[in-house]
């Protein structure tokens, strides 16, 4: 069982300084408010509504965290690093103030959080990258964050057009430095192993002899 199905809910928080101080590692999920990710969250974990996605894009304005138990901790008490799933971005019909205060808000995340190891941004493989999803990994880039981009909904396009879908947006995101670019679908699993053993790796790194 991947140690991903384990992820609990632990804490939502409107503001950084509601988060707990930084412990173990946390990757974060980050993306357009209809780009699917707690579609991609919930299926990554194998449970089927621990990440929300409210019934008006946009309108989710916390971070939540999962945390996920060790399990060599017989009581379940020790966490293995957490799950952060970020407010979305860039739907039309919220407010500019309210949109101003979640840029800061995950601005600030991605760029100050001392135990982020790795962020999942979702982009809509339709859509490609958009100019806030650019916006974002300029916050990124200057750390050297790997990255992990998924390219959802791609059951939407055939294998070709995936594959393409995939070479354009390493390309465009080539300064990023650390990125890889997985084909994903929530609803048919595509892409699912590969996305949960990077995100396994980055929680909790396998030792190689």
């Amino acid at each position: 069982m991947s140690i991903l199905h384990r992820a609990r809910f632990t804490i939502s928080a409107a503001r950084l300084e509601q988060l707990p101080p930084p412990t173990g590692p946390e990757v974060c999920f980050v993306g357009r408010s209809n780009a699917g990710k707690s579609s991609a969250i919930n299926v990554l974990t194998n449970q089927r509504k621990l990440a929300h996605s409210s019934k008006t894009p946009g309108r989710t304005r916390l971070i939540n965290m999962f945390g996920i138990p060790d399990p060599l901790d017989p009581n379940q008490e020790a966490v293995l690093g957490y799950l952060v799933d970020l407010p979305g971005y860039g739907y039309a019909s919220v407010a500019q103030t309210a949109r101003e205060e979640w840029a800061d808000v995950l601005g600030r995340y991605l760029s100050e959080r001392s135990s982020l190891a790795g962020v999942v941004l979702l982009v809509d493989i339709r859509r490609g990258v958009t100019a806030l999803d650019r916006q974002l990994t300029d916050w990124l880039a200057p750390r050297g964050m790997p990255v992990l981009a998924l390219l959802t909904k791609a059951d939407k396009l055939p294998y070709g057009q995936r594959v393409r879908a995939v070479a354009a947006l390493k390309k465009e995101l080539a300064d990023l430095g650390t990125l890889s670019a997985v084909a994903f679908s929530a609803t048919h699993r595509i892409g699912l192993e590969e996305a949960t053993t990077l995100i396994e790796n980055w929680i909790s790194p396998k030792v190689v002899p």
